[in-house]
């Protein structure tokens, strides 16, 4: 994967395949202290300590469609490759939360990417899941909960195409008007 918001994305899916019903997304960007954190927290069924270590293998996964699961360990070679690191916290039965941080200005570093696509994506394509992102920078701090805009639509789909529209609208203007650099 060659952006960190797919990188995002392919763990949110892992969290609804988890049967989780809220999922946390947060991007933390802090030019002061050089650092971009990214998390994906769940309240799914979460995973053993011995599967939460062992989900850093990239042959093993839990998906049926292929034998590897190359995501978690990419991530995690690309974040210590750039002075960071990835760690997993998961509890079965309580779900899991999984943190990844780089060194923001490192050369290496992979664009972020669409953010906002991937949030709308995620969103409109499981709208049963109760979606929050948190964006952060430096100490300004953007969030969107689909919960405030499901209970305004009553029922009307996500996948309207006026709602769409003021879905991504909505995002990418909270993630550019805190944006630090011109990445975007």
């Amino acid at each position: 994967m060659k952006e960190l918001s797919l990188h995002l994305l392919d763990i949110a899916e892992n969290s609804i395949n988890a049967e989780a019903s809220h999922i946390i997304i947060s991007v933390e960007e802090n030019s002061i202290d050089d650092i971009l954190k990214m998390s994906v927290k769940d309240n799914g069924k979460g995973m053993t300590p011995e599967m939460a270590q062992r989900i850093i293998d990239p042959f093993i996964t839990s998906r049926t469609t292929r034998k590897v699961g190359l995501g978690i360990p990419l991530l995690k070679a690309a974040a210590e490759m750039c002075n960071g690191f990835l760690r997993i916290e998961s509890q079965t039965g309580s779900g899991t939360e999984i943190v990844v941080q780089f060194q923001r200005s490192h050369i290496d570093r992979m664009p972020i990417g669409d953010l906002a696509g991937t949030i709308l994506h995620l969103v409109v394509g499981s709208p049963v899941v109760h979606w929050t992102f948190i964006y952060k920078a430096n100490d300004e701090i953007f969030e969107f909960d689909d919960q405030v805009i499901k209970q305004e639509l009553n029922g009307i789909p996500l996948s309207e195409p006026i709602i769409i529209s003021f879905i991504r609208n909505e995002i990418s203007s909270g993630i550019i008007n805190l944006r630090l650099d011109s990445e975007y």
